[in-house]
C-alpha cells in the first residue's frame, strides 16, 4: 500500500515548513507549496535526506487557478491527496491607521482567501473518493483578537467562521471528507523578520514562544484524529476561553500590554525587505531568532474535551453550592 500524501501550503517557512517535515518523518509523501524557489528548493532537500518522497511546486495561495494547476500535478505525480494543510499566511505590523487597503487586502487574500481556495481546491479532488482530512493552521487570535494586527486578525476570524458553515454543509452531505482547525499560541518563526512593519521597532511573538515542532506535532495530531479543533498552549487556552467570558476586560487588558508586548526596543532597519507582495529569499528557516526563549512542549486539548471540562468544573461548583445553601438551611 503506497504511502499517504499530504500537501501543505506555506510550506518553506515556520510552522508550515516544521509540519512539512513532521508529515515526512511519518511516512507521508509531502507537496510543498509555496511562492519562493529557493525556499523551495531548501525545503525539499531537508525532506528528501529523511527518506521521503516530496514535490515541490511554486504557487501564490492568493491565486485560485496556481493552487488547482499544483494539486492536479499532485495527484498525478505523488498520488491522491489524503491530507490537505493550509499553513499560508501573511501579516503587517502597524496600527489600522497606517494601513493602505493594498495592504489589508494583500494580507487578506494570503491568510483568508488562500485557505478559502486551497480549501475549495482540497474538496474537489477529495469529494470523488469520499475521504480525506483538511487542517487549517488557525491562531488563538482567531478568538481573540490584538492591537498592531487587525488585518491578519480579521483573516483569522473569517476562517474560522468559514470552515465552521463548510462543517456544517459537510455534515448535511454525510460525506466522509474531516476538516479540523488547529488554533496556536505564539511560535518562534522567521515572520518577525520579514513581514511589513509600519510601527518602526522590531516585532516580536507575545510570549509564552513555543518551537515550531510543537506546532507541526499538533497539526499532524489534527491530521490523524481530526478533532473539530485542537487549541494549543495555556496562553490560547486562556485567550479563547477568557474572550467567552470577559471580552471587555480583555480589550482593556490589551490595549495597555500586548501593544508594547509585540514590541522589542530595537529600530526596525531601514529599507528591510519584507514578503507581503514577494517572497524573501534567504530567510526561508523553521526558527526565528527566539529560540533562547522557546518552549518545546504545550498542552493540547481539542474544543470538546474543554467543554467537558467546562461542563465537570460547572456541575462541581453547582454541587458545591448546593452543598453550602443546604447546610445554611439547616
Amino acid at each position: 500500500m503506497p504511502e499517504p500524501t499530504a500537501v501543505i501550503c506555506g510550506a518553506t517557512a515556520g510552522v508550515g515548513r516544521a509540519s512539512a517535515e513532521a508529515f515526512a518523518r511519518a511516512g507521508y509523501r509531502v507537496a510543498l507549496i509555496a511562492r519562493g524557489e529557493q525556499g523551495l528548493s531548501d525545503t525539499q532537500a531537508q525532506l528528501e535526506a529523511l527518506g521521503a518522497r516530496v514535490l515541490a511546486i511554486a504557487a501564490d495561495v492568493a491565486d485560485a487557478p496556481a493552487l488547482e494547476a499544483a494539486a492536479t500535478r499532485v495527484e498525478a505525480e505523488l498520488g491522491p491527496i489524503d491530507v490537505w494543510v493550509n499553513a499560508a499566511m501573511a501579516t503587517v505590523f502597524g496600527p489600522f491607521s497606517a494601513l493602505t487597503p493594498e495592504e489589508i487586502r494583500r494580507v487578506t487574500e494570503v491568510t483568508y482567501l488562500g485557505s478559502v481556495h486551497g480549501t475549495l481546491t482540497a474538496l474537489r479532488h477529495m469529494r470523488p473518493r469520499n475521504r480525506g482530512t483538511i487542517v487549517q493552521v488557525g491562531s488563538a487570535l482567531s478568538y481573540r483578537a490584538i492591537p498592531l494586527q487587525s488585518a491578519y486578525c480579521g483573516a483569522k476570524f473569517a476562517i474560522r467562521g468559514f470552515i465552521d458553515s463548510l462543517r456544517c454543509e459537510l455534515i448535511h452531505d454525510r460525506s466522509g471528507i474531516r476538516l479540523s482547525m488547529v488554533q496556536l499560541p505564539a511560535h518562534n518563526t522567521p515572520q518577525f523578520d520579514w513581514a511589513r512593519n509600519k510601527v518602526g521597532w522590531r516585532a516580536q511573538p507575545v510570549p509564552p514562544i513555543h518551537t515550531p515542532e510543537v506546532a507541526a506535532r499538533a497539526v499532524l495530531r489534527a491530521a490523524r484524529e481530526a478533532p473539530r479543533e485542537l487549541w494549543v498552549g495555556t496562553a490560547s487556552l486562556k485567550a479563547i476561553i477568557g474572550t467567552l467570558f470577559m471580552p471587555g476586560l480583555l480589550d482593556r487588558m490589551l490595549a495597555r500590554q500586548a501593544w508594547d508586548g509585540q514590541l522589542i526596543p530595537e529600530r526596525e532597519p531601514e529599507g528591510r525587505p519584507d514578503n507581503l507582495f514577494e517572497p524573501v529569499e534567504g530567510l526561508h528557516a523553521t526558527e526565528g531568532r527566539f529560540g533562547d526563549q522557546a518552549k518545546p512542549r504545550a498542552i493540547a486539548l481539542s474544543a470538546a474535551s474543554v467543554g467537558k471540562l467546562a461542563l465537570g468544573a460547572g456541575a462541581l461548583l453547582a454541587l458545591g453550592a448546593g452543598w453550602a445553601l443546604g447546610r445554611r438551611g439547616r
